[in-house]
């Protein structure tokens, strides 16, 4: 029998799948349906690119979590995944995007023969790959059950992160530094945007130092210009243009850990309106990083970072980070708590930031950003990276 390819021990594995019954048990959920790829990634190990199509982890009262997906899926959950083979479902591609029939009919008949149909159960209302229809079906087949809304449940559980997973990021961190060189390196006045992402691309796949690149769960972020007062949006086959900044939204991914970074890169010489906003955000990061220590809370680092851009006159309505780690697109984040005012969540040793500084104004967008682990005594950015606006004539 061929043997999972694993990227953590099973104790790992056993302890996250306590600390989720643990969470359970407090919000009072008897049974978990997972839909988050990165959730059923975390609990399991599964990983494959299978999320457009409906799938879940289930955690029971009791036992190993069962991996459901589609039938032909199932391979790859035996191959990536630690469960036994009984515990790894897969159902007929007849129910793939079907308008006669949901998946999640298969699912409800599966819970209700293994005597689960009347239990509490736990579903991620708010989530990406959790649609109405699914949650209709269940509701339908499985009557004698409620529901309740578990969203988020499994991805507090990962906030503070083991040493396996931090050295994840410091890889992931290694390979960013590798592509933000490449694109300094590479970028000139009249390259095609779409050349200069193919560079990002190959510098994010290849690695750096045997350490090689997984996909990241966002594309390259890098609008010019005046688009850059825009902070989504991608690239096209234009010619890079003097007298333009571009910020470089990216990320370095290794087995599915992220270390996103920006830097911004002005081609000739900077307008007054660039260097004020890198005043700007680098000392309000400074005054942010002097307060991401154990025991203060998100918005510590969120109420430093405004009062430096309120000292400018810089308004930024939105927050200036977030957590990240372990994930799949469409987002790098884990979607629990945020870097802005009002967060109350206790910083710990071992959570993870993104601690995004942009600034996207009425007519450019500035960029310099930092990956940060919270450590015991302080803070760590992840990645080395100039913390500078790049000039390059």
């Amino acid at each position: 029998m061929t043997q999972p390819n694993l990227k953590f021990s099973l104790g790992e594995y056993e302890a996250r799948l306590k600390k989720t019954r643990q969470a359970m048990e407090l919000k009072g959920v008897e049974l978990l349906i997972v839909s988050d790829p990165s959730n059923m990634a975390w609990l399991t190990g599964y990983d494959g690119w299978s999320f457009y199509v409906h799938q879940a982890v289930i955690v029971p009262p009791s036992g190993e979590p069962i991996w459901f997906g589609r039938g032909q899926d199932a391979n790859g959950a035996r191959l990536t995944a630690y469960l036994a083979h009984e515990n790894i479902i897969g159902y007929p591609d007849h129910y793939v995007q079907s308008t006669e029939r949901h998946s999640m009919d298969y699912l409800s008949g599966i819970l209700a023969d293994r005597g689960w149909g009347s239990l509490r159960i736990g579903v991620e209302m708010d989530n990406y790959w959790f649609s109405a229809a699914a949650f209709a079906s269940l509701q339908k087949h499985l009557p004698n059950a409620r529901f309740i809304d578990a969203t988020a449940l499994v991805n507090w559980q990962r906030a503070v992160k083991s040493e396996t997973e931090i050295k994840y990021m410091r890889n992931a961190a290694r390979i960013v530094e590798a592509m933000h060189q490449r694109i300094f390196d590479k970028i000139e006045v009249g390259m095609r945007k779409c050349d200069l992402v193919a560079e990002i691309y190959d510098a994010g796949t290849r690695g750096v130092d045997g350490i090689g690149g997984d996909y990241p769960a966002i594309v390259p972020l890098l609008p010019s210009g005046v688009e850059a007062s825009a902070p989504h949006l991608t690239w096209d086959d234009r010619p890079m243009k003097r007298g333009e900044g571009t910020f470089f939204e990216i990320a370095g991914c290794y087995n599915r850990y992220h270390v996103p970074l920006s830097r911004t890169v002005f081609l000739g010489k900077p307008t007054q309106a660039f260097l004020d906003a890198e005043k700007a955000t680098l000392e309000g990061m400074e005054a942010g990083l002097a307060v991401a220590r154990p025991g203060n809370s998100c918005e510590d680092i969120a109420n430093a970072f405004f009062a430096v851009l309120k000292k400018y006159g810089i308004v930024k309505d939105n927050r200036t980070g977030y957590p990240i780690g372990l994930s799949y697109p469409p987002d790098w984040g884990e979607r629990t708590m945020s870097l802005r005012p009002g967060d109350r969540t206790e910083l710990k040793p071992g959570m993870t930031f993104h601690f995004m500084t942009g600034l996207w104004l009425e007519d450019m967008g500035f960029e310099t950003t930092e990956s940060i682990l919270i450590t015991e005594t302080g803070v760590e950015c992840l990645a080395s990276v100039p913390r500078r606006l790049m000039v390059k004539d």
